[in-house]
């Protein structure tokens, strides 16, 4: 059937404001074992049909009913009797044309590439003592370690020793080893000591065909489909709805009976299709934002961006959150294009998720891709962050700061070599915060510090975006011999892990993961994307400084303080000038151990001499930790050529 939306998403914005918007009204399907109520809200309809099936897909309807138009544009429909395991869709008819065929935009499980929505008893798909279930408790943001990975990446290359590859229960099968009886997927992620797992988009997206999973294909995932539904092709059968609810939910479980969170990756801007998706054959035009002239506006450059000011889309984005908080236990949300969402819709989701989950964690990209049509004091822009008091955003301050800009091969940062990057180092350390020693005029991206709190920094030098930070150092250093490559990349997250912001590690760094060069590739296959477990072989020692930081970081709770002003008070810089950047924290900040810690971050590729005033202890030189620290120092400290060096005051 052809798609006729008669203009109908041409409609000025302020058709739209005309709209009646039952935002209190459940449009979920409400299933019991005794009826199902159907819902739907489609306010120009003329007609809304549903239509029952035996299965997701290959098979005419077995039962056709009209809904019945009730009040506010809402069309339903109640049927007596237990339909547990039918698939259905809606159709709706506007301007006496009927649209495509929907699983409805609220489906909360579907058939194989998610074109039928199945009526489900979610507690059948609950796991063993699913009730007891709970993610990792963190008293502030700042104590997660977030390990951002692609489901698919991390075991199916064939040394993953994976019995599941590029599955749910793949990621989460223990026991799993590669060549030298390396651990691997997530007895890996245990071994190296992560707190969370940041997930790619793992809703139902469209562009990997289920039906044909014998076939290679990659996607990112980024093209949204159905928002409440896990992606099927992650799972064991994306031909029964049910299986991939199951799978996702014995995931979670997994990882948080290992004491480590699950973050969901949600691109709630824009969805993957525009005139045929969801949205559009419900509420033609309704739930997206246009220009002037009718167009489609796409400040997320994937073809539209939605309209999260709009009543109706506003609730169903927060309930979206609530519905995936609630009933997958995830614990947080990383937001893409963050920018796009108005400020008022962001901070009613941090409101909600967090009242059903205190410990969730919120970040997003503070930035849009285009231009959009919201205007630009309304949206949820990292130059925005004090008016979004519960929610993080990545800092490209720091990023770039320590590597050069992302958009430029050529460009170099504080650890290749670039001059004057060091005001952007220290503004990274502090958490985007104010603090009295930063010269803002200097900071790269931020003329002013736009965090409250230092946790609302997402610190990071790599993630799937843009060259993997192995890639990027030797683009951008083509004459550097592999042992100064690795430095370089040692101390690029030595300066993230002892920073005051949330640190973010994109999966395989701690192995110097390479993707060939490439630099976008969301759409490439698993012989770039993947994680090449040989690398953990062959990259042992990086490996074991990456674990070695992340133990430091845990050990010490003085590299993340709770609010501005313990970072203010007990964060003092010491030597800044040419590719050296040191700093003290005192006085046993936030409860630490250490009385004083000296951090030195020595970029430069000779060794350097650090004076000191009384008697400290070595704890971190080159690749040794000794956090015991038996070596005593007097005077001056030798720092080695491009690395970080830490000395501390019992």
């Amino acid at each position: 059937m052809s798609i006729t939306l008669l203009g109908s998403c041409k409609k000025q914005n302020a058709d739209f404001l005309s709209y009646p918007t039952p935002v209190n009204e459940n449009l979920w399907t409400n299933y019991s074992k005794e009826s199902t109520l159907f819902k739907l809200w489609s306010p120009t309809a003329e007609e809304v049909t549903l239509r029952l099936f035996k299965t997701g897909n290959d098979s005419n309807s077995f039962e056709t009913f009209s809904l019945e138009s009730a009040k506010s544009g809402i069309w339903q429909k109640n049927l007596t009797k237990d339909l547990d395991g039918i698939y259905y869709t809606y159709q709706v008819k506007i301007n006496g044309r009927w649209l495509e065929e929907t699983p409805g935009m609220y489906a909360k499980a579907v058939g194989v590439n998610g074109n039928r929505a199945m009526v489900l008893d979610l507690n059948a798909t609950n796991p063993d003592k699913w009730e007891k279930d709970k993610g990792p408790v963190i008293s502030h943001l700042n104590k997660a370690i977030i390990y951002e990975l692609q489901i698919r990446d991390l075991t199916i290359h064939p040394e993953s020793g994976s019995s599941l590859p590029g599955s749910y229960l793949g990621l989460v099968e223990e026991g799993t080893k590669g060549t030298g009886n390396i651990s691997t997927g997530i007895d890996h992620l245990k071994e190296l000591g992560i707190t969370h797992v940041h997930l790619l988009p793992t809703f139902d997206h469209y562009s990997i065909d289920e039906t044909n999973l014998d076939t290679p294909q990659y996607n990112w995932g980024y093209d949204p489909q159905n928002y409440n539904v896990p992606e099927g092709s992650f799972s064991s059968d994306p031909f029964n709805a049910a299986v991939r609810i199951k799978e996702f939910k014995q995931m979670v479980k997994a990882f948080h009976d290992n004491d480590i969170g699950v973050i969901l990756d949600v691109a709630y801007n824009h969805t993957g299709k525009t005139e045929e998706a969801n949205f559009n054959q419900e509420a033609p035009g309704y739930y997206y934002r246009h220009w002037k002239d009718g167009s489609y506006a796409d400040a997320a450059a994937c073809g539209n961006e939605t309209a999260s000011e709009r009543a109706m889309m506003q609730k169903f984005i927060i309930e979206s959150v609530m519905y995936w908080t609630k009933e997958y236990h995830v614990d947080g949300f990383r937001i893409d294009l963050m920018g796009i969402h108005d400020i008022t819709t962001m901070n009613k989701i941090s409101d909600a998720v967090k009242k059903i989950n205190p410990d969730a964690l919120l970040y997003g990209e503070g930035w849009t891709a285009k231009d959009s049509p919201l205007p630009e004091e309304k949206r949820a822009l990292k130059k925005h962050m004090k008016q979004l008091p519960q929610i993080a955003a990545f800092s490209d301050d720091i990023r770039d700061g320590i590597k050069g800009s992302v958009f430029e091969d050529e460009s170099t940062g504080f650890v290749s070599g670039a001059k004057n990057t060091e005001e952007s180092i220290k503004f990274g350390v502090v958490g985007a915060i104010q603090h009295p020693q930063l010269d803002y005029e200097k900071v790269n991206y931020s003329n002013a510090p736009w965090a409250l709190e230092p946790w609302q920094s997402i610190n990071y030098v790599s993630c799937h975006d843009n060259h993997t930070l192995f890639d990027k150092l030797k683009i951008s250093k083509p004459k550097a011999d592999s042992e100064e490559l690795i430095a370089m990349d040692k101390l690029a997250n030595a300066i993230v892990l002892t920073s005051q912001g949330t640190p973010f590690l994109h999966a395989g760094v701690e192995m110097l993961r390479t993707k060939n060069g490439e630099h976008n590739s969301y759409n490439l296959p698993d012989s770039i994307n993947q994680i090449n477990w040989n690398w953990k072989t062959e990259h042992k020692e990086v490996f074991e400084y990456y674990k070695n930081l992340i133990s430091l970081r845990k050990a010490h709770p003085a590299f993340y303080m709770k609010n501005a002003a313990d970072v203010v008070n007990n964060l003092n810089f010491q030597t800044v000038k040419d590719g050296i950047v040191s700093y003290i924290i005192k006085d046993n900040a936030n409860n630490d151990d250490w009385k004083n810690i000296l951090v030195i971050y020595n970029a430069k590729n000779k060794t350097i001499f650090h004076e000191i005033k009384g008697t400290w202890q070595e704890g971190v030189s080159g690749d040794n930790f000794d956090l015991e620290g038996k070596r005593t120092l007097k005077n001056k400290i030798k720092v080695p050529a491009l690395s970080m060096y830490i000395a501390f005051q019992k």
